[in-house]
């Protein structure tokens, strides 16, 4: 069809026929988010309420498809990205959000680092540098008043407002510390997400970005495994996966939609979960923790 026809066809969305309505919305719908622009445009000019309620439904099925085939497309390709994962999660509320707009905001905040920075400096130095830029220098700091807010689950809020959650404070330190050529990594603990400082030297230690980047230890960690009276588990001492990273902020963003009561987006969420599931894995406790 050409945008003539495309126009004529969501026109017939108006029509008094029930039956003409179900079968065009099927084929708007099986055309996917090409139709989005379209649909767009014919609320824009509506001035029936009924038929603009309909539309809102449609565009937004058509995007939230788009954002599971997207999370699909990304967990099946061996989710390299970091930033890629977490725009996709963000999409979900922000369709129009832009990849690339994102990735100038992180190289931004690297040069603002990376000005004061030196690659020379011992470990526990870099860290330091590093929680001094982010902290007083960038502005970052934990959204401890509106705690289980989505927005703290959405890159682009956080870039925005510099208040975030454990994980999404983590997730930006880490993008900013990888790009300073740092071996800093997330690591799953429960409760609680964490970085590691692991290079090949065989230096680690950990960094509680939540609380304003204080470092801590192996035996740190042992003692609030133990205080929680669970097993002792590889992952919450050792560095993590992309995907992991991405299903614990999903996993906060269901949590944070159930504080607020609203179901249709709990379910809508837990879908997108599934698609970057591990198929026949089962859970790592601290993938079951909300932070």
């Amino acid at each position: 069809m050409n945008d003539n026809e495309l126009k004529a066809l969501i026109s017939l969305l108006d029509d008094e026929d029930r039956e003409v309505v179900e079968h065009v919305e099927q084929q708007i719908r099986q055309m996917g988010g090409q139709m989005i622009p379209f649909l767009e445009a014919e609320w824009e000019g509506s001035f029936n309420p009924d038929l603009q309620k309909r539309i809102e439904e449609i565009i937004h099925d058509l995007q939230y498809e788009s954002v599971l085939d997207r999370m699909r497309d990304w967990k099946n390709g061996g989710a390299m990205d970091l930033l890629e994962g977490l725009w996709i999660v963000a999409t979900y509320q922000y369709p129009d959000l832009s990849l690339s707009k994102l990735k100038q905001d992180i190289e931004q905040l690297f040069y603002d680092v990376w000005v004061d920075f030196k690659p020379d400096m011992h470990p526990d130095e870099q860290i330091k540098a590093m929680n001094s830029a982010f902290f007083s220098k960038l502005k970052f700091a934990p959204n401890t008043k509106h705690f289980h807010s989505p927005a703290n689950s959405m890159i682009n809020q956080v870039l925005e407002s510099r208040r975030g959650n454990p994980i999404t404070l983590c997730v930006l330190y880490m993008l900013i510390a990888k790009r300073l050529n740092l071996p800093v990594y997330g690591v799953n603990l429960p409760n609680l997400f964490v970085l590691t400082y692991k290079n090949s030297n065989g230096v680690q230690f950990y960094i509680n970005v939540f609380n304003r980047g204080l470092i801590f230890t192996t035996k740190d960690i042992d003692q609030y495994i133990d205080q929680l009276n669970i097993k002792r588990l590889d992952t919450f001492y050792q560095p993590c996966t992309n995907a992991d990273i991405v299903r614990r902020v999903l996993r906060n963003l269901t949590l944070a939609f159930e504080k607020n009561g609203d179901t249709d987006r709990v379910r809508e969420v837990e879908k997108i979960l599934q698609t970057v599931q591990d198929d026949g894995d089962g859970l790592p406790l601290s993938d079951y923790t909300q932070r």
